[in-house]
This record gives C-alpha cells, sequence and structure tokens, in this order.
C-alpha cells in the first residue's frame, strides 16, 4: 500500500483530485492510502502547510510518505509560474504537483460525454479564460442546464463526473490536467514490480 500526502487549497479540490488519484491508481493497479493534510485555506495555506509538513518530515526521519501531492490553481499566473511558487527544496519524496490553469472546476467541463453520462446531457466544452469565478459559475450552469440542482456548487457531482471522464481526450484538450495526469501515471508506472 502506497502512502500519498495530499495538499489541497479547498474541498473542490480534495473532491476532484481525489477522485483523479484513485482512479488513476485503479488503471496502474496500484494500491494507494490517502492522507489530507490540507483541505481549506488557499494558496498561502498550502504553501505554509506543504513547509511545515517537509520541516517535520525532516526531523522526525521516516517513514516519509510514498508520494506528496500539491494541487493549488493557476489562478491566472500561468502553469510555469505558479509551478515555481510550489517548488521546495527538500524533495524528501517524490513530489507532482496539479496545478489546473485557471481553476480546478474547469477540468470538471472538458468532457461533454462524461458530464452526459453522469447528468444525461452534455455540456459545452469550456473556453479557456482567466476570470475568478468564471468555471464554479460555468459548472452551476451546465448542471441546472440539465435538470439538477446543485447544493454545493456541483462539486458533489466531482466524483461521479470524474469516473466517466476520458482521462485521454480531457488531456489532449488542457495542458494542466494533462500534465497532473502524466506525471501521476509514470509515478504509479515506476512503482510497479
Amino acid at each position: 500500500m502506497r502512502e500519498i500526502a495530499l495538499f489541497v487549497e479547498d474541498y473542490a479540490h480534495q473532491q476532484i483530485i481525489g477522485a483523479l488519484v484513485r482512479r488513476i491508481s485503479v488503471e496502474c493497479n496500484t494500491a494507494i492510502r490517502l492522507d489530507w493534510r490540507v483541505a481549506v485555506g488557499g494558496h498561502g495555506k498550502v504553501i505554509t502547510e506543504l513547509n511545515d509538513y517537509m520541516r517535520d518530515l525532516k526531523q522526525q526521519g521516516s517513514p516519509w510518505p510514498d508520494l506528496i501531492v500539491v494541487t493549488t490553481d493557476a489562478n491566472c499566473k500561468g502553469l510555469n509560474e505558479r509551478a515555481r511558487e510550489v517548488t521546495v527544496r527538500d524533495d524528501l519524496a517524490p513530489m507532482i504537483l496539479a496545478i489546473p490553469d485557471p481553476h480546478i472546476e474547469r477540468w470538471l467541463l472538458l468532457d461533454g460525454a462524461a458530464f452526459k453520462a453522469v447528468f444525461g446531457k452534455g455540456c459545452d466544452a469550456p473556453d479557456q479564460k482567466c476570470d475568478r469565478g468564471r468555471y464554479k459559475q460555468r459548472l452551476i450552469e451546465a448542471i441546472y442546464a440539465t435538470g439538477t440542482i446543485p447544493r454545493l456548487g456541483g462539486i458533489e457531482y466531482a466524483e461521479d463526473i470524474v469516473e466517466q471522464i476520458n482521462i485521454n481526450r480531457a488531456a489532449r484538450v488542457d495542458r494542466s490536467f494533462r500534465r497532473f495526469v502524466a506525471d501521476l501515471r509514470n509515478t504509479f508506472q515506476g512503482w510497479q514490480p
């Protein structure tokens, strides 16, 4: 069983990233246990908690997690700039970054067929604009258009959508999604005997 420590900004990240990690682990036949380290507080809180965690790991010694996943939205800064902000010096355990560009709710709109499988009606492909709250609103509107009322902003359906999503098709249309999925697959496949 591989131990994965996950740092996320909020509940949406926890739901979407958790579902993706579990789905890719099944695809790669890898048994995992998720250890959620941060679930609220935004980008600054994720970085602070990550640095504290790395300091504590260094002081305590092993056992270390098999993998650390850090998730933070690009928030219009771009994928590479945000990745530089997250980089830590002490790489005591392998680390991969999930940096949705610009926001994670966009990932749930990448595959209209997955949306249709969950709600009975597809959604339009999302554009690529940097506008705070845009994809949260687009997700809510797409769900309302199916006749469903999203009680938690649509994030309550994240696991269902991720289960249906064609990962390779979504990766072709979104660079940030593609990068995360490729890094995760490579790590899991590297663990195979």
